[in-house]
């Protein structure tokens, strides 16, 4: 099916552009969403008396969208879940959870402007990418930890599991030292 792009579509073409895709892409997703026209002869014609009008409300629209992505690009936001011991997480972190969480920090992002290019499955620090407008992201970073007090240590750069490794090695350490202790006590007794 020939379709006129409305908008700009990623990997698909600019907007007034002519380009044929396939028929059930162009029928559920570009023409419900209103981002392109089946290219007849009016609508190309109707699309050339609104192309200035479109194209300055696309330009608007990339302006607010560069606004927002000024103050977005490079934030931090926390999602406290629930993980094991080894820091694998009970569940994922979606990108309903990573909106959510940048909306309760005062930005409005809908859960289909956040792009996860892997699932987030395990405690850390997490690149996500909003796609505010066809020709504007930004990069955010989700703090994923089971509590605010272990999302500040991670957010000062260590890991759970340096701490817990750095936690075993401390323990292993007073080990070793209560049994020298307790070798050198009995290596005095036999000495007497």
């Amino acid at each position: 099916m020939q379709v006129i792009l409305l908008e700009r579509v990623a990997k698909l073409g600019q907007m007034g552009e002519v380009v044929k895709v396939k028929d059930g892409y162009a029928r559920n997703f570009l023409l419900p969403q209103g981002k392109a026209l089946r290219a007849s002869e009016d609508n190309i014609k109707s699309f050339e008396t609104r192309k200035a009008q479109l194209e300055a409300q696309n330009l608007e629209t990339r302006k607010e969208a560069a606004a927002v992505a000024a103050k977005l690009d490079g934030q931090t936001f926390v999602v406290i879940r629930s993980a094991s011991d080894a820091g694998a997480l009970y569940g994922s972190v979606t990108p309903r959870d990573a909106a959510d969480a940048a909306t309760s920090a005062g930005f409005t992002i809908d859960r289909k402007q956040v792009v996860l290019t892997r699932p987030i499955k395990e405690l850390g620090i997490h690149e996500v990418e909003v796609v505010l407008h066809p020709e504007v992201s930004a990069q955010i970073r989700l703090n994923v930890a089971r509590s605010a007090e272990e999302a500040e240590l991670q957010a000062t750069g260590k890991s759970i599991q340096e701490l817990a490794a750095e936690a075993e090695a401390a323990a292993d350490f007073e080990i070793a030292e209560l049994f020298d202790d307790i070798g050198s006590a009995a290596q005095e007794e036999t000495a007497e």
